[in-house]
C-alpha cells in the first residue's frame, strides 16, 4: 500500500506558444537594432539578423517582409509612437518643450543615435525606403506638430497668418541641423533656447 506524501508531483506544464513569439520577437529586434549599429544599413541582412536573434530565418518572415520592415519597427519601439498627438495643457511653451525635451533624449540615446543614422545615411540613395519612413514616421508626426500649432494659431498665440509649415521647421529643424551635424551638444537648455527665439518670431506682432 503507497503511503501519502505531502509533495505531490508537479504537473509539466506545455510551453506557451505565445510567450515563447514573444520572445522570439524581441529577439529579432534587439538583434536588428544591434546590427545595424555595427554594419549600418546597407549590409545587414535578414540571415545575420536571424544568426544574432537564433531564430529561423523563415521566424522573420512571418512578422516582416522586409529588412526595412524590421528596422522600422526597431526605430519606433526606440521613439514615441509616430502621430501621437502634442500634449495641448493651453500653454505653448511647456507643452513645445516636453516633446523636444523628449526629442532630445531620444537623439542623444547611443542606441537610438546609432539606428538613426544608419537610418538617415541609407534613405539618402533608397527612394523606397525613404519613403516607407515619411510614411510610417515623417509624416504623422509633422501632421501631429502642425494640429498644436493650429491650436495655438486658432487662439490668438501665434500670428493669424503663420505658416505651419514654416513654424514647423522653425521649432523642429534646427533640433534634427544639430544632431545630423554635430556642430554643437543637443541638450534641453538649447531647447529652451530655441523656443523662444522660434517663438518670438512666429506669436501676433
Amino acid at each position: 500500500m503507497n503511503t501519502p506524501t505531502d509533495e505531490q508531483p508537479r504537473e509539466r506544464r506545455a510551453p506557451d506558444p505565445q510567450r515563447r513569439s514573444e520572445r522570439a520577437h524581441r529577439a529579432v529586434l534587439d538583434a536588428a537594432a544591434e546590427l545595424v549599429g555595427e554594419v549600418g544599413y546597407a549590409k545587414l541582412t535578414m540571415e545575420a539578423i536571424a544568426a544574432r536573434a537564433r531564430v529561423g530565418k523563415q521566424t522573420i518572415y512571418r512578422w516582416w517582409p522586409s529588412k526595412a520592415a524590421v528596422v522600422l519597427d526597431v526605430f519606433e519601439r526606440r521613439t514615441s509612437t509616430p502621430g501621437t498627438p502634442l500634449p495641448d495643457t493651453g500653454d505653448l511653451v511647456e507643452d513645445l518643450r516636453a516633446v523636444l525635451y523628449a526629442t532630445v533624449d531620444e537623439f542623444t540615446d547611443p542606441g537610438t543615435d546609432r539606428v538613426a543614422r544608419a537610418f538617415t545615411a541609407e534613405i539618402q540613395h533608397d527612394p523606397e525606403l525613404a519613403e516607407a519612413v515619411a510614411e510610417r514616421l515623417t509624416r504623422p508626426n509633422d501632421e501631429a506638430f502642425r494640429e498644436r500649432l493650429r491650436a495655438a494659431r486658432d487662439v490668438g498665440q501665434l500670428a493669424p497668418d503663420v505658416d505651419l509649415d514654416l513654424a514647423l521647421e522653425l521649432v523642429t529643424g534646427p533640433i534634427t541641423r544639430r544632431w545630423l551635424m554635430r556642430t554643437a551638444p543637443l541638450t534641453h537648455a538649447y531647447v529652451d533656447e530655441l523656443l523662444t527665439a522660434a517663438l518670438r518670431a512666429l506669436r501676433p506682432r
